[in-house]
């Protein structure tokens, strides 16, 4: 287990210290996550309301006798 997670480790280590051009742009990548979040939470906040009358519509129709 110790050998495998060693080399993991130098695994790891070799690919932070390789010079690769094709490793990404990461604040890039930061951005369009934060655009996404941002994005889903504008969505949720207008259709919460119609959300909730739909799923209290729903569990009335399932609970009612």
């Amino acid at each position: 287990m110790a050998l495998l997670w060693s080399g993991g480790l130098d695994r790891l280590r070799n690919s932070i210290r390789s010079d690769d051009g094709e490793r990404g742009d990461v604040p890039g990548w930061v951005m369009i996550t934060l655009m996404s979040a941002v994005l889903v939470a504008g969505i949720l906040a207008l259709a919460k309301p119609a959300l909730e009358g739909l799923f209290n519509d729903a569990i009335g129709r399932v609970t009612q006798p």
